[in-house]
């Protein structure tokens, strides 16, 4: 498959991360209000599409620059995170959901990266998205889903892939290096419960995802997407162990 690649050392990678834990699932329904509560993990997901086995030598197509893979318009959205951040925040305040927005603390801070610890370590995780503005006129400013399960790979390539694997929105990618509080994450998303597998970035331009993966605390991670193709201005995606 054609993705998008980060060279991790594993023994740097494992030694700069903690333990996994299994993670939660909830109910795939978004909640417009208070965040959903976490729930126990669940016992065993059959249901949970297998992502693609990538190659023995990686996926990112002999780069690890991802300047080199992604689209102009990616890019171009990519360097206008600011005004996505600024645009889709006040949205969400001015419909009604500034308690909302106040109550996810670092989460929706466009400064609470923090430097090191960048590559969570390979295994599974609790994650939810948060979706803040409307990219259609009359759309809601604030989406926010409870606890879904994501898993984090290290491929024999060197590859870092981010895969979410349950929900009606899933997306897979690779996260490369950019700066030392920043990965960049390159992938696309699959829609609907009855798609098997996930597109290649580049394939579907409508499902491609581009955006910033920081640490913003032990044990916990976002993935912040500007202009996503769909529902919103800016989309979180937060992991947590």
């Amino acid at each position: 498959m054609r993705h998008l690649a980060v060279i991790v050392s594993l023994a740097a990678l494992l030694a700069a991360c903690g333990d996994a834990s299994a993670p939660g699932a909830d109910p795939a329904v978004p909640v417009n209000g208070a965040p959903a509560a976490p729930v126990p993990p669940p016992a065993a997901d059959p249901a949970t599409p297998a992502p693609t086995a990538p190659p023995a030598d990686g996926e990112q197509g002999g780069t690890a620059d991802w300047r080199q893979v992604v689209s102009a318009t990616d890019a171009a959205n990519l360097g206008r995170l600011d005004q996505a951040w600024r645009l889709g925040r006040a949205e969400a305040e001015d419909k009604g959901f500034a308690a909302q927005v106040e109550a996810l603390g670092p989460l929706v801070d466009p400064n609470a990266g923090q430097a090191g610890r960048l590559q969570p370590a390979p295994g599974t995780y609790r994650c939810r998205a948060i979706k803040l503005g409307s990219n259609s006129p009359g759309g809601l400013g604030y989406l926010e889903y409870p606890f879904f399960r994501c898993t984090i790979e290290l491929t024999p390539g060197g590859d870092l892939v981010l895969t979410k694997t349950t929900g009606s929105q899933r997306t897979r990618g690779l996260l490369y290096p950019d700066t030392d509080r920043r990965l960049i994450f390159v992938g696309a998303q699959a829609w609907g419960m009855d798609e098997p597998g996930y597109p290649d970035y580049g394939d579907q331009p409508a499902r491609d995802q581009v955006g910033v993966f920081e640490r913003i605390g032990p044990n916990r991670w976002r993935l912040v997407l500007p202009w996503p193709k769909v529902d919103s201005k800016l989309e979180i995606l937060e992991l947590v162990r």
